[in-house]
């Protein structure tokens, strides 16, 4: 991979770890913020739908937070855009649009065929 496409895929990866890394600071204060008393079970119970929403949603944002800092280290070592199972380059369009990935898309493929095949 050339060194302007390591510089772009350092820059993007370190850019939405930075924005992830913001936002999971705000859902912390606001988690501490004071309850709110809601008289009405009706108002309450479509709170905790939301708070459970937003939860999920920092969970899903944490584990891609993970995957980010694994790609940056990929980088580190010289070993992003390189496909864990073939060790073939993975092409740039996957990495544009998943710029985490570990997998080229054939190796993808399979890997999903085969867990549809298992029922997971």
């Amino acid at each position: 991979m050339k060194k302007k496409d390591i510089k772009f895929f350092k820059e993007l990866l370190t850019g939405r770890l930075e924005d992830l890394l913001s936002q999971a600071d705000d859902t912390v204060s606001g988690m501490t913020a004071p309850k709110e008393n809601f008289p009405d079970p009706t108002d309450r119970a479509s709170h905790e739908s939301n708070r459970n929403f937003m939860l999920r949603i920092r969970d899903r944002e944490h584990k891609l937070i993970k995957k980010i800092k694994k790609a940056l280290e990929r980088i580190e070592t010289g070993s992003f855009g390189i496909c864990e199972k073939c060790e073939e380059d993975i092409s740039m369009p996957r990495l544009k649009a998943r710029p985490v990935t570990t997998l080229c898309i054939d190796c993808k493929t399979k890997e999903e065929a085969h867990e549809k095949s298992l029922g997971l």
